[in-house]
This record gives structure tokens, sequence and C-alpha cells, in this order.
């Protein structure tokens, strides 16, 4: 097959992705490549864009991105051409200290190798025609038409699933609901609070109902992202421009506080408010992110109490086990997706895709090939 295909490539922060041909290398042993379907837009890619997320250059950017399998490597028995799949962005060796403990997330391999951009085995999967290798935004690299990847990044789902509901599972879904179900430890009847009701937020805010919460409390500044949240399981929606979400915490809950929080605003304003909303002896567990380089401030009483206070990046995931179990709950209707995509487009609109999300005013702008 060809391995000439287009692609959105970053050559400096701050400037526009240019569409532009480039090549694809061949498959090792273990390799597969994936033909992208649908990939979505979200903020950690918009973050290298603007430069707050530092990474080498240029770099085919894109993770959340479902496809089909294109072409298999001579070691790869799990799976065929044709299949359908979600792309997972946490490859990890299985075998170093943190992969030992069951902490795929910290794999050694996984930490040292995704500053660089480069696959686990140190080489580019992408050329410029003039042969200069391309980076890639955590170990995939979707705002293509193709990509090829270590077997272990591609997960079979059903093929009854949309690919542009399947692409959102592979990062900003498997965050929210895996926190809510993976990290955190909600009970039959418990009070959450969700801050932030982007994809991760209202993914977060499933996971919360699937758990079985008793009251689901969200958390925004736009009204019309919290009728979203409305429609997938919030019990109740409070703006932040206008009533403070500690003090309806609080309210809510007899002054105790909510018993689990979960942030995804990815603001230090939001960051500080969960500790101060979550009850003693509660859960917070932080899901959004904002610059590495920025300082967020705590008053120390609200860290006292025996509250639990955990950062996760990626809701706990175990792709060949979670992916397939999002697949299934949303085709039985547990998992609302659509709700999710509020714009569609092709691969040459990247660009206002992104100043859309910029300027705060989409979900998720899912690429469409």
């Amino acid at each position: 097959m060809t391995s000439d295909f287009r692609a959105a490539v970053l050559h400096e922060i701050g400037a526009p992705l240019a569409i532009e041909k480039i090549k694809g290398a061949p498959l090792g042993s273990n390799d597969v490549r994936v033909r992208i379907r649908a990939t979505s837009l979200c903020h950690t890619d918009l973050e290298v864009i603007d430069g707050s997320l530092r990474y080498p250059l240029p770099m085919v950017l894109g993770h959340e991105a479902s496809g089909e399998i294109a072409e298999i490597g001579r070691d790869v028995t799990d799976m065929r051409v044709g299949d359908h799949v979600v792309l997972s962005w946490n490859p990890h060796c299985g075998h170093c200290f943190q992969c030992d403990r069951n902490q795929p997330i910290l794999c050694d391999t996984y930490i040292e190798a995704g500053p660089r951009g480069m696959h686990f085995d140190g080489t580019s999967k992408a050329n410029l025609p003039s042969g200069s290798p391309l980076a890639h935004l955590m170990f995939l690299g979707t705002f293509a038409e193709y990509c090829v990847v270590p077997a272990q990044q591609a997960i079979v789902v059903p093929k009854e699933i949309p690919f542009d509901r399947s692409c959102l599972i592979g990062c900003g879904v498997m965050t929210g609901v895996g926190g809510a179900l993976n990290v955190a430890n909600i009970r039959q009847g418990d009070t959450v609070m969700v801050f932030g009701c982007g994809a991760v937020g209202l993914a977060a805010v499933q996971g919360a109902k699937l758990a079985g919460a008793g009251t689901i409390m969200a958390v925004d500044l736009d009204d019309a992202k919290l009728g979203i949240a409305a429609r997938l399981g919030a019990d109740k929606c409070v703006n932040a421009t206008r009533d403070d979400p500690v003090d309806i915490a609080r309210a809510s809950t007899g002054g105790r506080g909510a018993d689990v929080v979960l942030e995804s605003a990815g603001h230090p304003v939001a960051f500080r408010q969960t500790t101060e909303a979550v009850r003693l002896g509660g859960q917070v567990i932080w899901l959004g992110k904002i610059d590495v380089a920025k300082d967020v401030n705590f008053r120390w009483g609200s860290l006292m109490g025996e509250k639990h206070l955990r950062r996760s990046s990626y809701g706990g995931a175990r792709p060949r086990r979670d992916f397939p179990l999002l697949a299934k709950a949303y085709l039985d209707g547990r998992l609302k997706l659509d709700d999710l995509i509020t714009h569609r487009m092709k691969l040459e609109s990247i660009n206002e895709g992104f100043n859309l999300l910029r300027a705060g005013k989409t979900i998720r702008t899912v690429i469409e090939f």
C-alpha cells in the first residue's frame, strides 16, 4: 500500500497547522498501520500549539482517534486487517519498576520517551518528503490519514459503534469515566461534584452515575454546557459565575461537603475550590491540568481533615479491558457520547476547530476522514 498520505503538521509554536503530504514508515514486526477514520481535538493538542506543553517540532499532533487496521506486522496475531480499533496513547513496557507495580501510566520507558516525540524504539513512524523525521504527539499523531503504532496501542472494539463516537473513548471519555469508576471510590448514594463540563467532565458525570452516586452536581461557567450535563445525569447544575460551588456543596450535604469531587476544568481557582468543597475524609480527583510550570495555591486548612487528594492522567485506564466495555456501554445506551460532539469537520478545517476550542465554543470537534 502507498506510504504517502495527508497530515496536519505543526512546524512552529503558535503557527497554524499545515496540511501536507508526508511519508509513513515501514511496519516493524509488532506494528500495525491504522487508517484513521475519526480523530477529535483535545486541549492537550492545543497546549502543544500554544506552547504550554513543549515537544520537539515538526510534529503530527492528535491522540484521540479511531480507525481500521490497514496492515499488520508479521508478529501481530491478535487482530486482522479491517478490524475497527480505538487508539491508546499509553504504551508501556510491562516489566519496569512502575509497570511491575501496576502503574502503566508511569512506565519508565513511556515517561522517558514521551518528551522526544518518538516511539519506544527511538524511531519516527513518519517523515517529511525531504526525509526529515516527524515527531508524534503521545506516540500517535492522529491528525493524519494513517498512523503506524505498536499493536498494543490499537484496541479492537465492536464494528457497530460509529467511528466519530468511538474516537472519543481514546482520551477524554476514558479519563472522565475512568476517573469516576476506576480511580475514585464512589459508593452507592454518594454526593459527587464535578468541576468543568467539557468532554472529560461530562464523561465524569456519566461515570459517577454508572458508579451509583446518589446526587451529582456539575459546575461550569457556561449554561449551555450545564444543560448538557443535566441531560447526561447531573442532578444539580451550578454556574460558578453566579453561585459559589463550595457553598452549594455544603448546603446540599448538611454542611459536610461532597463525598467525592472530580476536577476537569483545568483552572487554578477550580483546583482550590475542590479542596474546599469536599467533606472531611472525602476524595478529590484532579483530572484537569494547567501549564506544568505554573503554581497552584491552596489554603492549608483545606488540605487537612484526612482528605484524599489524587491526580489521574488517564482514569486508571486498562485499554484492552476498558475500551471495549465503554464501547458496549454506548451501544447499550448506558453511556451517551453523541452529546459530546458539537462540531464535525474535514482535515482542511482543523485550524478553525482549534480556534473554536481556544474560545471555549466547543466540547469535542471531530475530524472525519
